[in-house]
């Protein structure tokens, strides 16, 4: 059973007043909770630790943050808010250290748009034929004259395999990817090219960031802000969450 299908809609949690902090050490059937948990979604369980609801905890996987019964029987996707601090998202701070770590490996294959006066960074998870992504792209200026370097890192929208991923690995894959994605985001065609380019690993850290559409721009404390932003507004919701 894939995730996707097994949850339409998501399910938003109030806080209880007293909230509990554990580490992973706490849980005794951790192995057995992974397994569990693996076996009947289809993902990939990379860690399970207390959440901050006694007696409930979250399991980081490669399709986001995931809430389980202490035996596996019960399974919660979606937001959790902390209603004595201001509404505080603490699914999304729960996945913000963890996203700064997994983006690391992924350095090498970034599209990097360097700003001269480099004052903040930003990775953005883009697809070509993304009508907002190619609004930003035609604003690359002016992220770049405010001080915001753009990390472009693929998603294609159709999955993998697909055309549309296809697309991106001949970006990836051009003597100059810069141009080849400026060319593709302004409708040219860009020639069919094969590399190690890591479409598909891209794509699926994507998702394990709990993110399914474009623009996805992730904020350098890890942070997810998803949709686009002209450059004001985009440093402006940097200063607000640093």
């Amino acid at each position: 059973m894939k995730l996707t299908k097994a949850f339409s809609l998501a399910i938003t949690l109030a806080v209880a007043p007293l909230l509990h902090a554990a580490s992973a050490s706490d849980i005794p059937n951790e192995a057995e909770l992974k397994k569990q948990v693996s076996d009947t979604l289809g993902v990939n369980v990379l860690s399970i630790e207390a959440s901050p609801i006694d007696g409930l905890y979250q399991a980081l996987t490669d399709r986001g943050l995931l809430y389980v019964s202490p035996d596996g029987s019960k399974l919660l996707h979606g937001n959790m808010y902390d209603l004595q601090k201001g509404m505080k998202n603490l699914t999304e701070a729960a996945l913000a250290g963890p996203r700064i770590d997994m983006l690391k490996p992924f350095e090498k294959d970034m599209l990097v748009y360097k700003a001269k006066n480099e004052k903040h960074v930003v990775t953005i998870f883009t697809d070509v034929d993304c009508g907002y992504c190619r609004k930003l792209h035609q604003q690359m200026d002016g992220y770049n004259d405010l001080g915001i370097t753009v990390r472009y890192l693929a998603y294609p929208r159709a999955g993998i395999p697909s055309a549309n991923a296809d697309e991106m690995e001949a970006v990836w894959c051009a003597k100059d990817p810069l141009q080849a994605m400026t060319d593709a985001k302004t409708g040219r065609n860009v020639k069919a090219a094969k590399c190690d380019a890591n479409i598909e690993g891209q794509y699926r850290l994507g998702g394990s960031f709990g993110i399914n559409g474009t623009p996805a721009i992730v904020l350098e404390n890890g942070v997810l802000v998803p949709g686009y932003q002209p450059p004001e507004a985009l440093l402006n919701t940097i200063k607000t969450n640093l």
